[in-house]
């Protein structure tokens, strides 16, 4: 019996009904004996008691403590930073407000086994969640709009095979050995959203392949989607300020990312198109710039 290990990443902050309750899913996994995990969980400065429940309710967990400003991506990186330390099979992005069903890890790994036996041993396994209530998918694979679209991402419905994506949402992971090996941890240059896009994209330019797994891996409901049918009455200086904040700014059915932010990923995935598909998210905001300087 060949023993496989997996390192469980997680981090979270002041949301500590839904921290135990995804932890609860993820104990609950019906796995064979010789797959052994270790969860790694970031509490980001909770004041809502978060890390004394999980010490006392799981106490076999591995409780990394920040400093309030980490947010998704800051967290999941010192998460994954101390599980590199260690020579695990496997590392499994995990959201805290994600409720795996009991064979959701069996059905990831299978995956990622029946895609080495077709020689893609070097393969990012993305699970679909659906929503809790309507059954809709919320998150998993992403693809590319269109070759002139490049930066814009469509979310893919998990069917009975595995389907290859361009990249992923960070929500329900695996990641093998050998993947981790070549790409490394999660890119400081992202602070909140667009690292797990980032990391899918460069699984790709370095030779690796991603896939949405079949069917759904559990449930999470989506974040709730900027209103269209209603313009802000903010003032532009204070949307520019909150744009350059970690969660950036909901506008127009869509989130703007800082301007940094946003510059880095464009440059690295855009192509010799890259300014064209930086500057375009902010066209409004600009264009409202322009306006209110006449």
């Amino acid at each position: 019996m060949n023993l496989i290990t997996i390192a469980v990443l997680l981090t979270c902050y002041n949301r500590r009904p839904k921290t135990l309750a995804s932890l609860a899913a993820f104990f609950n996994q019906s796995l064979p004996p010789e797959i052994k995990t270790r969860v790694y969980l970031v509490d980001d400065n909770s004041t809502d008691g978060t890390a004394e429940a999980v010490r006392q309710a799981y106490p076999q967990v591995k409780i990394l403590l920040g400093n309030g400003n980490l947010f998704w991506n800051g967290g999941m990186r010192l998460a994954f930073e101390e599980a590199l330390k260690s020579d695990y099979d496997y590392y499994l992005w995990l959201n805290d407000d994600t409720i795996l069903d009991p064979e959701a890890l069996n059905k990831l790994l299978t995956t990622h086994h029946n895609l080495a036996d077709r020689g893609s041993d070097r393969a990012l396994i993305v699970g679909a969640t659906r929503d809790p209530e309507t059954g809709k998918t919320t998150y998993g694979g992403m693809i590319r709009r269109s070759k002139l679209r490049a930066l814009k991402f469509d979310l893919i419905e998990p069917g009975e095979q595995p389907k290859s994506c361009d990249t992923i949402n960070g929500n329900c992971v695996l990641i093998p050995k050998t993947v981790a090996q070549l790409l490394g941890n999660l890119d400081p240059a992202f602070t909140h959203y667009i690292g797990d896009f980032d990391y899918g994209l460069r699984a790709r330019q370095q030779g690796c392949t991603v896939w949405l797994a079949p069917g759904y891996i559990g449930t999470c409901a989506g974040n709730p989607q900027p209103d269209s049918s209603q313009k802000s009455q903010v003032h532009l200086n204070e949307q520019l300020k909150k744009m350059e904040q970690p969660k950036g700014l909901a506008i127009q059915q869509e989130v703007l990312y800082s301007f940094e932010e946003w510059k880095v990923f464009s440059q690295r995935h855009g192509g010799v198109l890259w300014l064209v598909y930086w500057l375009l998210p902010y066209r409004r905001l600009l264009w409202k710039s322009l306006l209110g300087k006449r």
